[in-house]
């Protein structure tokens, strides 16, 4: 089998929580012909992060680029028809509106000449502004009656928020090399990729459900009006609703993802849940190296990791338990310079210790007498699973699947109190029985129900059943003349119909 393993902008060029996952799959499936393709903003200034093991194939990185001319020609007519289905059907209350969205969707994709491509954008020539401002009067008049009813559009917001669009369907240009299966995993911009590519082979779509893709803005995002936001949480729905309607099948990673996935029009039969798995081998429990109270927290360190709200609880920590250090393990490069600007202005100084993604996850964790888990709104589980396996006590903020990943072997606190984990935390502080009791249990726990080994077993069915060459043709034969004995002998026996 050939599989192509599409994502956004990471594995295998950076490490990453969900790149983990997916260097889980690459290698534990020895059998597998890998293709693995990344969509990014930007090409990246070095070779793969991770070492590529014998059966990728190929590893590239594209930054889609669709050229805008100076001057827009005249405007193409079936252009035009495809922006208005999709405004419209982003924008729509109407029972079709999925299928005017993705209908719209469909044919700017088979429009655009796939990458590596001069002819520009298919919206080169299209009044894109126009168009969404007459869908938003038209969706004004279908919410007029709703709680919340569309806000208000001004022909500046409309032209934001098309530069916005123009930028995201240049994914659409993006496309698969030739494979018997599309493994998407991540965001928007990766499953535009899948889709576009879909609809120009029929390539089947496995889609990976490891983040809710709709639920949040980027930080830079906040600053826009919120007639802005709004187009862009429609459009990131719209295309997660067209993902789910296109996909052979959806393996959402928890019952929140599952959950996450019903809600936004999964048909139910399509959807094969598959926990996280970590490595047992690659996390083992080791004994705390640090002779002060410490705490270990796992999470990139950028605008949105919760890295904010960790530091002003652990502010709370450290007035209760002086000494206690806190370590952010897994900071990345791209983030270093916001995690070391949000330390200093907590004041906490020499109290927190940054240290870069480590290749042994097992390190991660060997400082600690207690793990926080405080996740970005998007982030997937596995660091969670990572710091059960490590035997560690965890405090979790109940964020997305944390409180089905942990279980009772963890504490777990409601999201925006920092006063609430900083208890939590120095609870456990000073209790260290109860610190072994919950670590043995979450490990226990982690052993159970997510391993790689599930994860991998799963996988290499769903790969076999969506990508493998169907079976040959069976004949069914029968003998014209019946032999002339009274009983057949069970190998005989298929060859004789039931009727006869």
């Amino acid at each position: 089998m050939r599989i192509c393993l599409l994502t956004g902008g990471g594995y295998p060029f950076r490490r990453d929580a969900l790149g983990g996952w997916c260097r889980t799959v690459v290698e534990g499936l020895p059998e597998v012909t890998f293709d693995l393709l990344t969509v990014v903003d930007r090409e990246p200034a070095g070779g793969p992060a991770y070492p590529l093991p014998r059966n990728v194939r190929t590893a590239s990185a594209i930054a889609p680029h669709l050229p805008e001319p100076r001057r827009a020609g005249a405007p193409d007519d079936g252009a035009t028809a495809a922006a208005v289905l999709l405004c419209r059907g982003l924008l729509g209350e109407q029972e079709n509106a999925d299928q005017m969205f993705a209908d719209g969707l469909s044919r700017l994709a088979t429009m655009i000449d796939p990458l590596p491509c001069e002819s520009p954008s298919p919206l080169a020539g299209v009044t894109l502004a126009d168009v969404l401002l007459d869908a938003w009067r038209t969706g004004q008049l279908m919410t007029a009656n709703d709680r919340l009813p569309l806000p208000r559009l001004s022909v500046r917001d409309a032209r934001t928020a098309t530069t916005l669009l123009r930028h995201a369907v240049k994914a659409l240009a993006v496309q698969p090399p030739p494979a018997d299966l599309v493994h998407c995993v991540g965001g928007t911009t990766p499953l535009l990729a899948a889709l576009a590519g879909r609809w120009r082979s029929g390539t089947p779509l496995l889609l990976t459900e490891a983040r809710a893709p709709v639920a949040r803005l980027r930080p830079a995002e906040e600053r826009l009006s919120p007639a802005v936001r709004t187009v862009l949480r429609r459009f990131r729905r719209a295309v997660a609703r067209t993902g789910y309607a296109e996909a052979s099948l959806i393996a959402p990673l928890s019952s929140y993802h599952h959950g996450w996935a019903l809600k936004h029009g999964a048909t139910p039969s399509r959807l094969v849940s598959v926990p996280a798995g970590v490595d047992p081998g690659d996390v083992g429990v080791l004994e705390v190296t640090s002779p002060d109270p410490a705490l270990v927290w796992s999470g990139s360190g950028g605008p949105d990791s919760g890295l904010t709200h960790l530091l002003d609880a652990f502010g709370s920590v450290v007035a209760q338990v002086p000494g206690t250090v806190l370590h952010l393990v897994g900071v990345t490069a791209a983030h270093v310079d916001h995690a070391a600007e949000e330390i200093e202005r907590s004041g906490l100084g020499r109290a927190v210790r940054l240290h870069p993604l480590p290749a042994d996850p097992g390190e991660r964790y060997a400082a600690a007498h207690v793990v926080i888990h405080l996740p970005g709104p998007a982030d997937p589980p596995y660091r969670l699973v990572e710091a059960m396996m490590s035997g560690r006590a965890v405090v979790g903020v109940d964020i997305g699947p944390a409180a089905e990943t942990l279980g009772d072997t963890g504490v777990l606190v409601k999201p925006g109190d920092p006063g609430e984990l900083a208890r939590a935390v120095v609870a456990l502080l000073r209790a260290p029985a109860r610190r072994r009791s919950l670590g043995e249990a979450a490990r226990r726990r982690a052993l159970t129900h997510f391993t790689t080994d599930r994860v991998l077993r799963v996988y290499r069915a769903l790969y076999t059943d969506l990508a493998a060459p169907p079976p040959p043709p069976a004949f069914e034969l029968a003998l014209s003349v019946p032999a002339p004995r009274t009983e057949l002998p069970a190998t005989m026996r298929w060859l004789v119909r039931e009727d006869s």
